[in-house]
């Protein structure tokens, strides 16, 4: 049977209102997700560290490590400090590589643990630096803390608020009342 022009117009303009009408519904639903407070909260935070990372990169790279390649066993910037695992062609067997942009220029197989080392004196200082932000927040203004304090569990050993009464893992009461009863 033929569709007639009409039927097909009509049919063309209901597609598009339940089409219109799904994208205002999926809108909806995004502003909605996308304005709570926790996203924002997120948001803001991840905002915030990321400066922080800046700020604590630029501190272990520009100002803590070159005083530590200052040591006597270090001989150079400890972010260019390397192992050579396996030599390249061009391999200086008196002197060896230089840096470790020649090392990786020449094909040698090489262990850069400096740079590792920067790198992990960084994440140790964002992660200090966060925490005393959050150690703030706790202090002077928030209503929620964001440092939890937890203790283990005296019978199921898992970690639960300091605060807590009852385990919400096991149930048990951590004041000792079981052992009282028994």
């Amino acid at each position: 049977m033929p569709i007639r022009l009409e039927d097909s117009t009509e049919l063309l303009h209901q597609a598009s209102d339940q089409f219109v009408g799904g994208v205002k519904g999926m809108w909806e639903g995004f502003t909605d997700f996308a304005l709570q407070d926790n996203v924002l909260e997120v948001a803001v935070g991840l905002i915030i560290a990321a400066a922080f990372t800046t700020v604590v990169t630029s501190f272990v790279s520009e100002i803590l490590l070159p005083p530590l390649s200052l040591l006597p066993f270090v001989h150079r910037n400890l972010d260019e400090k390397f192992a050579v695992l396996k030599s390249g062609p061009h391999y200086n067997k008196t002197h060896g590589y230089n840096t470790l942009d020649q090392a990786t220029a020449d094909g040698a197989v090489v262990m850069a643990y400096g740079a590792f080392l920067n790198k992990l004196f960084t994440f140790f200082g964002v992660g200090l630096a966060l925490y005393f932000v959050a150690a703030m927040y706790d202090r002077f203004g928030g209503s929620d803390p964001i440092i939890k304090h937890t203790v283990k569990c005296k019978y199921c050993r898992k970690r639960i608020s300091s605060k807590a009464m009852r385990c919400v893992n096991c149930t048990s009461w951590q004041d000792g009342r079981e052992e009282r009863m028994h």
